[in-house]
């Protein structure tokens, strides 16, 4: 089972849809959850990642561009895994750097493509593919992300990524 909720439902069209799969994740701990949205929202991003179990998806409607697309990122989340929007990820890590409040402003831009690409829930091999890189630089790259993030390496991918967006979208 997967939740697939639109962010903004009736009756007041703002934030009920969130708030039904945040609910139903409480009552279902781990419950997968893909979210669809107008807009980026730094909070609905943050709310959603904010418990860091079960699969996880937030994507832009605008963007959704074919049925096989959706139907994979419904399946990938389905299966506890990640579905983020490139652009989410991309805003979420422009605001933190914008900020100044963390350490995302430390990493090269090369380590900021490999974790847009990480949070996009892309394996090692996949990054060294879509940057022309070895799978080794990759691993190096991540191994400094995480050293300037101050977290620790997991061979859990999925986690991997959503600690990295919920470390980056928490307030210090």
């Amino acid at each position: 089972d997967v939740a697939v909720v639109d962010v903004r439902l009736p009756p007041t069209h703002t934030d009920e849809g969130l708030q039904c799969a945040l609910e139903a994740r409480r009552r279902r701990p781990g419950l997968p959850v893909l979210v669809l949205s107008q807009h980026v929202e730094q909070l609905y991003a943050r709310e959603l990642l904010a418990d860091g179990s079960g699969g996880v998806g937030y994507l832009l409607k605008d963007r959704v561009f074919d049925a096989e697309q959706f139907v994979d990122a419904v399946r990938r989340v389905a299966a506890g895994g990640t579905a983020m929007d490139p652009q989410v990820i991309q805003q979420l890590l422009a605001r933190r750097a914008n900020d100044g409040r963390g350490p995302v402003d430390r990493l090269t831009p090369r380590e900021r493509e490999v974790l847009e690409l990480m949070a996009q829930g892309r394996s090692n091999a996949a990054i060294g593919g879509s940057l022309v890189v070895t799978e080794r630089a990759v691993a190096k790259h991540t191994a400094n992300i995480f050293v300037k993030l101050g977290l620790e390496v997991s061979d859990d991918d999925n986690r991997r990524v959503l600690a990295v967006l919920a470390y980056l979208d928490r307030d210090h």
